[in-house]
This record gives structure tokens, sequence and C-alpha cells, in this order.
């Protein structure tokens, strides 16, 4: 049997390859064409493309695409009495193209081939040096895999690990509305007649085409951002989602800015935060830690985190919190009787104001 090191021997000493992914909400937005039309224009361009693998599903656009790109031909395997056929790595890896495009990336090989399964037929293909296309629809996320089965009421047997995403050089959302997407269906661009109807009553409803897409949006931001977080410098760093950080003391009205704060992270659809600070010399009395526990209580029934942080210095202490947590909005009380007062009206503000970049400031009058 031919072993991992057999097939990246011939370019060990290569650079890994880049993989680019074209991901979308459901079979039929188009991920396929798109990789095709990219692979025309790149070998227009002069960089010797072939097509490692390509399901049809008996799509007239999508076959007549393919057109003029060289198809490397399937690996024939007997398994019984049946010829099954998978993608051919050994015979790209002679062939040595510079891009190689490959469909439907998790899909599951035949039992006996070298590897289980298609993304880690395309790891051997990146690890020889060649670059990759490949396409994946987000269910097939294996960190998706028990919502999309609560959405949808279909449990997704083929799956990919998440890292795919993480480590691909490039990911790119191919998108159409559900209306768009109902219409293909309709129209017979996405599977036979005889499957249409049985598709729109299960997997292809509205309301789970538009939950699968949001999947998809939301799935690649934190895919960029995450990227954007450890290739750009803190000081040029913006955040894609917005996140709320309500910074509470012990004074009484803590929980009226907590509801403000909380009101705010709905309104935006943002991830919630709540920070107290607390001075390494100064001790809390009973009635004050209660208060701290009930605004802690509070914020996970909001269903935020709550941070609870040391520090002499609050107004940096805030600021290093709001750069860890990728802090969006920083909502702050004030009130004229407030013993903090003088941190609030002076310099606590002005301190944290330069501390803070990037992020709005909220000072919410507190109700004394």
């Amino acid at each position: 049997m031919i072993t991992r090191g057999d097939l990246i021997a011939p370019a060990i000493k290569r650079r890994r390859g880049k993989h680019k992914i074209f991901i979308g909400m459901a079979p039929g937005v188009g991920k396929t064409y798109r990789m095709l039309e990219e692979g025309h224009e790149l070998k227009q361009q002069g960089i010797d493309t072939v097509i490692g693998l390509l399901e049809t599903h008996g799509r007239k656009e999508t076959a007549e695409k393919a057109q003029g790109l060289e198809m490397i031909p399937r690996k024939e395997m007997i398994r019984g009495e049946m010829k099954l056929t998978e993608m051919d790595v050994e015979a790209i890896l002679t062939r040595q193209p510079q891009l190689v495009l490959v469909d439907e990336l998790a899909h599951t090989n035949i039992p006996g081939s070298p590897t289980e399964k298609r993304y880690q037929d395309v790891e051997l293909l990146l690890e020889s040096g060649l670059d990759v296309y490949s396409t994946v629809n987000i269910q097939h996320l294996e960190s998706l895999n028990d919502l999309v089965a609560r959405i949808t009421g279909v449990v997704v047997r083929e799956r990919v690990p998440d890292r795919l995403l993480e480590e691909a050089d490039e990911v790119v959302v191919v998108d159409v509305t559900p209306q768009t997407l109902e219409e293909r269906l309709l129209e017979g661009k996405i599977y036979a007649p005889e499957k249409i109807q049985q598709s729109l009553e299960n997997f292809f409803q509205r309301r789970h085409l538009i939950a699968l897409r949001e999947l998809a949006l939301r799935e690649v931001a934190d895919n960029i951002e995450e990227s954007a977080l450890t290739s750009t410098l803190e000081s040029q760093y913006c955040s894609i989602h917005e996140r709320v950080l309500v910074c509470i003391s012990t004074y009484p009205n803590s929980m009226q800015l907590l509801r403000r704060g909380a009101r705010i992270a709905d309104y935006m659809k943002a991830k919630f935060y709540t920070v107290f600070v607390m001075h390494p010399e100064r001790f809390l009395t009973k009635e004050e830690s209660l208060h701290i526990e009930t605004c802690e209580k509070l914020t996970k029934e909001f269903g935020g985190e709550f941070l609870r942080i040391t520090n002499p210095d609050i107004p940096k202490a805030i600021a290093e919190v709001a750069q860890q947590q990728r802090i969006t909005q920083v909502v702050l009380g004030h009130s004229q009787k407030s013993r903090w007062e003088s941190f609030w009206q002076g310099s606590f503000v002005n301190r944290l104001l330069r501390y803070l970049k990037n992020i709005d400031l909220h000072i919410i009058a507190e109700k004394d």
C-alpha cells in the first residue's frame, strides 16, 4: 500500500501549497461553477491548472464550464462486482500542475483507499507543494454538526475538521439568496426532477436556508477576524463583530448599567461581557461582595461573560480587557453622588479614552 511519505516524497523540499476554499450554505449556490470560473481565468494567465476531481451531479452549466480545463482521469477501483472511481492523487502528483481543482472536500473515499477522506487527499497535494482550490458546504463543518441537525433535522455524515478553514489561505463565501436557490431547484438546476419536491419539503425549506446562509456568513467572518487578529498590528486591528463590555463597580446602580449594556448588546446582536476591576489594596465588605456576585449572576442570565480583575490601574485594566476580548463598545456609569465621581468626571475617562483605540465609549447617566 502506498504511504503518505511515498506520495509526498517527490516534492518533499517544496513549500506547502496554498489552499483556497469556496464555501456555501447548501448545494446549488454555485461553488463548483465559481471554482471552475477562476480556474479558467488563472489558466489564461499562464497558470498550469488541472481538475483533480469534479462532481457535476448532472448540472449542464457546471459540465460546460469544465470544458477547456485538463481533467486528470479518475482512479478505478473494483469492489465486489462494482467498478468505483476516486480522485487519482498519484496521477496528479506525477503530473505536477501548479493548481488543482478539487470538488466536494467532505467526500468519504471508497473503503480501501490510501486515505479515508478527500480532504486528506487535498492535504497530501498541499504538502507536495501544489496549490488547491476546493469546495464545501457549511453543514459539513464538524463543530456545526449538532447545530445543523437542530436547524434542518438532518444529521450530516460527511464532515471536515474546522481547522481546514482556519489553515486555508483564502475562504470565499459563494452566496445567493434563499429565494434564488429555491428558483434554481425548481428549474432543475440542482437535483433531478423526481427529487425536487422532497428537497423543498426537507433540507431546502426557506427557514433552513436562511439559517444556513447566516451560519456560512458568520463562520467566514469569524475566520477573517481571527486571521486579522494574528496578522495585524494591535493598533490597526478592527473587530468585525460587535462586542459590548460593561464596566461595573460596587455602586448599587451597576444593576441598571448591566441591563442597559445587555439591551445594547441584544440590539447589536453582539457578544456581551461585564468586568469588575478591584484595587489590590481595597477589601470588599460583605454587602459589596454580594452585590458583585449578583452582577455576575445577572450577566450570565443575559448570556454574557463576567470578568473579575485585580489591578491598581483601573482604566488600564479595562483597556487591556477590551483589547483581549476585541471589544467594540464600552459602557460606563456616571452618577453625581458616586464615590467614584473623581474617576468618572475627570482623569478616569480621559485616561481610558487614551487607552481605547477604535472603540466607542458610552457613559450612561445612572439614577441616584
